[in-house]
């Protein structure tokens, strides 16, 4: 059973994207715009991303706002127990961009949220799938965007569960307590020949069955290899930076 909603919103051409920059509105999706005149002005070491569209997906039904305000989500705050997985460093490189420039977007807030290596959900009641309902609240926590426009997270390359492909799930937030803030949800997946060689190893390999590949998920059918995270090998585990732009009225 599947219980992540449908798609939100459409994936824009490159053509579309560089018209609404200029004219102003994206709508369901997020805009990684080409430098413009005030990008020289851009603190060195800053890296400019490139002009493309990330597509707005559903938040499904597990979004908590939980004020875990923390880096590292693989443990439990209530107990310190850590969740078992390949380590994965996944840092968030958020800009905001307008007709002129893109640059670093400092202060947004930035919720991730995802399954464990067994395809559970912590910190949700059971609807009828693989979720847990014992209130503890692994691989879940928010963290603020610095000067840089960078929010980071140690998580754990997540498993998978009946109806879905491998992904984690994010919500960027300019000003979470007012109602003019604004809001960006969507999903990262990963490369399924990676995912193949994870799965073969540690905690993954007990959950046994025939996963959805990306080609078979509907959401990621919608925009998904546009939001396909760039993962390299870092030690024994992972890292992935992810640029995102959002155009803010």
């Amino acid at each position: 059973m599947e219980h992540d909603d449908v798609q939100v919103g459409r994936v824009l051409s490159r053509r579309e994207a560089l018209t609404l920059l200029g004219a102003g509105g994206v709508g369901g999706a997020a805009a990684l715009a080409t430098p413009g005149p005030a990008a020289a002005k851009a603190r060195p070491g800053y890296r400019l991303p490139a002009c493309i569209v990330r597509p707005e997906q559903t938040e499904g039904p597990y979004f908590l706002d939980t004020e875990l305000d923390r880096s590292d989500i693989r443990s439990d705050p209530s107990d310190g127990s850590v969740c078992e997985g390949a380590r994965l460093a996944l840092a968030f490189q958020v800009s905001r961009i307008d007709a002129q420039a893109c640059e670093p977007l400092e202060g947004a807030l930035v919720d991730v949220w995802q399954c464990d290596a067994a395809g559970v959900y912590s910190g949700v009641e059971d609807i009828g799938g693989r979720f847990d309902s014992t209130g503890k609240r692994f691989l879940r926590g928010h963290q603020v965007t610095d000067r840089d426009g960078v929010a980071r997270f140690t998580t754990i390359y997540p498993g998978w569960y009946r109806g879905r492909t491998v992904h984690i799930h994010f919500k960027i937030r300019t000003d979470p307590g007012a109602s003019a803030g604004h809001e960006f949800t969507s999903q990262l997946y990963f490369d399924d020949a990676l995912t193949d060689r994870v799965f073969e190893t540690g905690p993954y390999a007990a959950n046994a069955g025939r996963r959805t590949r990306n080609p078979d998920d509907r959401i990621y059918r919608n925009g998904g290899s546009q939001l396909l995270l760039d993962v390299t090998e870092d030690g024994d585990g992972y890292r992935a930076l992810f640029d995102i732009g959002l155009q803010i009225g």
